[in-house]
């Protein structure tokens, strides 16, 4: 049955659609059919959309979705104690199962936010049955999915390519060791692996103190021919501008974590930069050890952090089309726009928080929260109605998860209360 919904404040994120005051978008097949006033769909299932803002489901372009047990200890971390707590002290105590749960809570969680394409940049990838119960997470959550294996180790070669062999084309992407935490040769070894295997590649490039092989990772990168459009820099704070110039030249993207940047000490966001290098940065999450996994949050940082630089209509776009664009998925998601996935998002305009509503835009990005999502639909499927996710057992998954991270913490010998202080780490390895 088609859908029609009615008579909602569309906000499409498509310059050829613009916003509409009171609009209808008709949904056929699980893609947008329509979008306009006053649409005729007889015999359609009618979804009343008065009182809502419609609009596109967020993009986040890079979250280590694996760590969602541990929410809220890392909230005053320093990403030395970071990199300590999660890859060297808790890290070794996941199990499969542990992987398991860690992704689907945080891939549900996403969801309920207004997250309908995530990119799950997965590096705790010790052993092969942690990536597949890592997978087997996202595909058990709604919601598109894009499963970044973060290579670990000196012969990778042979678990991507079985992984590969498990996944669509446009669900898999390689993250790479390098440039920081590996060294040139290695890296060019992942590029070339990533490009026979039709992938595209994310890499963690940030400035924290310097960096261990060179000043110049990307020019180092550029001049060996290993960035181009399918490469996507995640933070990128303290890359000059004219390394963003060869990043923008060939096509790459940058995923901005505005957030948790700003919390851990790297030097400022690049959100503005970016943009006047000629790049439409993205906006994700990275890790809800150390800051929430809402969209909303991370757009209002950006915007704050960046301020006379950016607009609302600007980082709407970061969260939503750019990001999808980053994730290739362009031409599938990100905007409100015929022929797209229908994958939307309806928040509640007469909330106490937001009302009245002026500006739609204006008011997601400056005043936005989850408790306004009222809907959400992947392709099509609702999965969100009137607050409450579908086919989801919440207790159930709270009670496995609770038990998971309390295993973790007592093999690990820490505490969850926030008393624990992980040593601070060398960061330039």
């Amino acid at each position: 049955m088609n859908t029609l919904i009615s008579g909602g404040m569309v906000v499409s994120a498509d310059p050829a659609v613009g916003d509409l005051l009171r609009g209808d978008v008709l949904i056929e097949n699980g893609r947008i059919a329509a979008v306009g006033p006053g649409i005729d769909a007889a015999g359609a299932e009618i979804v009343d959309a008065s009182g809502k803002i419609v609009m596109p489901g967020f993009v986040d372009t890079h979250r280590h979705t694996w760590q969602t047990a541990f929410r809220g200890l890392g909230a005053d971390w320093t990403f030395g104690q970071y990199r300590v707590a999660a890859h060297g002290t808790l890290g070794p105590h996941y199990l499969p199962e542990d992987v398991y749960l860690g992704n689907l809570f945080g891939r549900i969680e996403a969801l309920n936010s207004g997250v309908t394409t995530l990119l799950d940049w997965f590096h705790r990838a010790d052993r092969p049955e942690n990536a597949d119960a890592a997978i087997e997470a996202l595909r058990d959550a709604p919601g598109h999915s894009i499963f970044c294996y973060g290579a670990a180790g000196p012969d990778i070669g042979p678990e991507i390519r079985r992984v590969r062999a498990k996944l669509a084309d446009e669900d898999m992407a390689l993250g790479l060791r390098g440039p920081v935490m590996s060294t040139m040769d290695e890296t060019a070894a992942d590029v070339a692996l990533a490009r026979e295997l039709g992938l595209p590649v994310s890499v963690h490039v940030h400035g924290t103190g310097g960096w261990p092989r060179g000043d110049r990772p990307i020019a180092e990168m550029h001049e060996r021919g290993l960035l181009d459009d399918r490469t996507t820099v995640v933070h990128g704070n303290g890359l000059s501008d004219d390394q963003l110039t060869m990043l923008a030249d060939v096509g790459g993207s940058v995923s901005v974590s505005p957030d948790v940047e700003l919390k851990m000490g790297f030097e400022p966001p690049i959100t503005g930069r970016a943009l006047a290098a000629g790049i439409r940065p993205s906006l994700s999450i990275d890790d809800c050890p150390s800051a929430g996994g809402d969209m909303f949050s991370a757009m209002r940082t950006a915007l704050a952090a960046e301020r006379g630089a950016l607009t609302t209509r600007d980082v709407l776009a970061f969260a939503t089309v750019d990001g999808a664009t980053a994730c290739r998925r362009g031409a599938r998601t990100g905007s409100i726009s015929v022929g797209k996935d229908a994958d939307l998002v309806l928040l509640d305009a007469e909330d106490p928080s937001v009302f009245p509503v002026g500006d739609p835009a204006g008011t997601i990005v400056s005043a936005g929260h989850p408790g306004l999502v009222d809907s959400v639909f992947v392709a099509g499927k609702a999965v969100k109605r009137h607050g409450i996710l579908l086919g989801v057992d919440l207790p159930d998954l709270r009670a496995r998860l609770l038990e998971s991270r309390d295993r973790i913490a007592a093999a690990a010998g820490v505490a969850v209360d926030g008393s624990w202080r992980p040593q601070e780490a060398d960061v330039t390895r």
